[in-house]
């Protein structure tokens, strides 16, 4: 039966951690030839590569991703152990990865993410970044989901998967003072009112502007944002109206700031989690993804 080796397996993992052979070496008071046979030698006694060596860069393959999520759960597990002995309490054991692109909700990330935030026995790190630079992430294999609105189209270059987890409808938000009015009237009160509204990038505001053509209304725009915190700011700083999913400023309608004025039922925002196919996908997806 093999046994791995857990001298070759901490280098392995300060590697991955610090990002290169000199780093790692210099981490780990070796040589860089040293860490070199190590983690050769490691790669043999599992029988896989662990990185795709690309020009002088390292990057993890699945399997190296799979080996380095084993590693942390048992380093993390030691460090437990030792920080029970010393009375303070570890808390988590498993990792979830996930990606999220800058413009979406933070509300909605909340929502989505809570089984898994949850659960004490689980750590959750959130990355925000570009659409390209998570998809690159997702493949390199150091995140497990990404979270959008909008999905991305599988083709023969890639494994990409796009599952619909969440759709909510596009509402006109306002102040106190839309609400002490008469009823809102759509599309009358939009006239010579301020609106902030998503920027021209986005699928909302395309079919809002689309719509606005069809009633013969020109917005008098206030302020574009293609942030949906940016967003939430925007509508509670400005006097006017915003064009947001109600999950965005979802703290601000419970606690009587803002209101919701009216239900756009044609526009909606849908969510999507994004993630590829692997041999060993992360567990902790099973909560998100109803797999």
């Amino acid at each position: 039966m093999q046994q791995i080796n857990y001298h070759h397996l901490r280098y392995f993992y300060a590697i991955v951690r610090e990002g290169t052979l000199t780093a790692a070496a210099a981490r780990m008071n070796v040589s860089q030839s040293s860490l070199s046979v190590q983690l050769k030698q490691l790669e043999e006694n599992l029988q896989c590569a662990l990185f795709n060596r690309m020009h002088k860069s390292l990057q993890l393959t699945e399997e190296g991703r799979m080996v380095f999520d084993y590693a942390e759960t048992i380093f993390r597990t030691g460090d437990e152990m030792l920080a029970t002995l010393q009375n303070r309490s570890g808390k988590y054991k498993e990792v979830l990865r996930v990606g999220a692109v800058a413009t979406l909700s933070r509300n909605f990330q909340l929502s989505f993410l809570r089984p898994v935030i949850d659960n004490e026995s689980v750590e959750v790190v959130i990355t925000s970044a570009s659409m390209s630079e998570l998809l690159g992430q997702l493949n390199a294999h150091t995140i497990d989901l990404v979270l959008s609105n909008r999905a991305v189209k599988r083709d023969g270059g890639n494994a990409w998967q796009s599952r619909l987890v969440a759709e909510q409808v596009i509402s006109l938000i306002g102040g106190k003072q839309y609400r002490k009015r008469r009823r809102f009237r759509f599309p009358e009160d939009l006239k010579d009112v301020p609106m902030v509204l998503p920027t021209t990038e986005s699928e909302i505001r395309n079919h809002f502007d689309i719509l606005m053509t069809q009633h013969g209304v020109r917005p008098l725009i206030a302020a574009e944002a293609d942030d949906m915190a940016m967003l939430r700011l925007l509508s509670r700083e400005i006097d006017g109206i915003s064009l947001l999913p109600p999950v965005v400023v979802q703290d601000e309608l419970e606690q009587g700031l803002l209101f919701d004025l009216h239900q756009l039922p044609t526009l909606s925002e849908h969510f999507y989690a994004i993630t590829i196919e692997r041999k060993y996908p992360n567990p902790l997806l099973q909560l998100l993804l109803n797999d």
